[in-house]
């Protein structure tokens, strides 16, 4: 069977393919992966009519553009960002209509730093333990995308979905509240690194990537030094390396750690985390929840 595909004229600074990920796995050494921004990809596919963790899209701040070979409805949501096709403005969040050899072009983010492409259909690949997801730490999935990259698309779904008449995307966010509930290592810290941990106001590093948020401020002091023998990291774990400055980890991360976890950030608050621009304020408060 021949494929439609989408031919990658401009990949931008990190383009990668991104479904729900590689969830059950952990125990075999697999990270989860899959898109940083969870309800934004969910979102996308379902204003163009796909099941919600159809593999999408995922640009890094400075978007990508893409050109298929078939007539296809696509949108680009998330991160907001300029969208062209073929040089003429098109709507940011809703679907568009792009013609069989036209460009989908979603620029720079204005605000945030990932947006995502959805297809009508979605994108058609030979999954890897039941996920196309690129996983950028262990290499599982799909290359990031590079120019003159091709993607096959799946069938065009026979009916257009009903829209509502302002699809609910979250802003990015100018601070970033992540609850934390304590880890299992938060007596390796001080009394006075606990409280500092929830109460100082630390900025996202530029260093920060898929695989961890890293943070910008007070080194938090340990109470017990020494190795810490290896041990399994959940997604949200917050690992404190030796230079006391703590690291989110995303969905990309590795599956074991040897460095002390003082808490973990619930999934649900980390689609912010993965729009959080290089200096956006940064504060942990306890979970209630």
């Amino acid at each position: 069977m021949t494929h439609a595909t989408l031919t990658v004229t401009r990949p931008g600074a990190l383009t990668t393919i991104q479904d729900a990920g590689r969830a059950g796995h952990a125990h075999l050494g697999v990270p989860r992966s899959g898109a940083l921004d969870a309800p934004s990809m969910r979102l996308a596919n379902r204003l163009v009519g796909n099941p919600e963790n159809t593999a999408a899209l995922e640009t890094t701040l400075t978007g990508c553009a893409v050109r298929p070979d078939r007539n296809i409805t696509a949108i680009v949501g998330g991160a907001p960002c300029r969208v062209t096709v073929d040089g003429r403005p098109a709507p940011w969040g809703t679907p568009v209509h792009v013609p069989a050899g036209a460009t989908l072009d979603a620029g720079p983010a204005t605000s945030g730093l990932r947006s995502y492409l959805a297809f009508a259909g979605g994108l058609a690949a030979e999954p890897t333990l039941g996920s196309l997801a690129t996983d950028l730490l262990s290499g599982l999935g799909p290359a990031p995308l590079a120019e003159g990259t091709r993607i096959a698309l799946g069938p065009a779904p026979r009916t257009a979905p009903a829209l509502p008449d302002a699809p609910p995307w979250p802003a990015p966010p100018a601070e970033l509240v992540l609850p934390a509930r304590p880890g299992p290592r938060a007596d390796w810290f001080t009394d006075a690194a606990l409280r500092t941990f929830l109460t100082a106001v630390y900025t996202v590093s530029a260093q920060s990537n898929r695989i961890g948020l890293r943070t910008q401020g007070p080194a938090l002091e340990r109470s017990k030094d020494g190795e810490l023998p290896s041990e399994g990291m959940v997604l949200g774990a917050v690992q404190v390396p030796p230079n006391g400055l703590p690291v989110v980890f995303l969905h990309d991360h590795p599956t074991t750690g040897g460095y002390p976890v003082i808490a973990v950030v619930p999934e649900q608050a980390l689609a912010a985390a993965a729009q959080a621009v290089p200096g956006t304020p940064l504060r942990f408060v306890p979970d209630l929840g």
